[in-house]
């Protein structure tokens, strides 16, 4: 993974990847192989197609997890203007179980991190 982010932000490429960025009959210049990892251009053209449907996710989760946190603050500000306290523990730890049991560790690093966004550090 971390070859990715280094290839795609210009870094050197692996020298161990066969494919490399080789031009090819279908790909003259070799940028599918440049971009995707393989110089084979069915297996290019569903990592684009894969890539495209992940970029969507991330959108969608960006635009939730702002919304989520957008949220939280509203619950935090609207509780502590009627006397009550900064933070619930018991739906803290509620929100963390949730996201342990469906996610695993993961999971709680997950909801720790949201849980931060919505009502900052402690």
């Amino acid at each position: 993974m971390m070859t990715d982010v280094v290839e795609s932000s210009g870094g050197p490429a692996r020298h161990d990847d066969p494919a490399g960025a080789q031009p090819t009959e279908a790909d003259p210049t070799g940028a599918a192989a440049a971009r995707t990892g393989t110089g084979d251009t069915v297996a290019a053209e569903r990592i684009v197609a894969i890539r495209e449907r992940i970029d969507e996710i991330d959108r969608t989760l960006i635009a939730l997890w702002q919304e989520r946190a957008a949220l939280s603050q509203e619950v935090g500000v609207t509780r502590m203007a009627s006397g009550g306290t900064r933070l619930v523990l018991s739906r803290e730890r509620e929100i963390l179980e949730r996201f342990r049991s469906e996610l695993g560790a993961d999971g709680t690093q997950l909801a720790l991190l949201l849980l931060r966004a919505g009502r900052g550090p402690l």
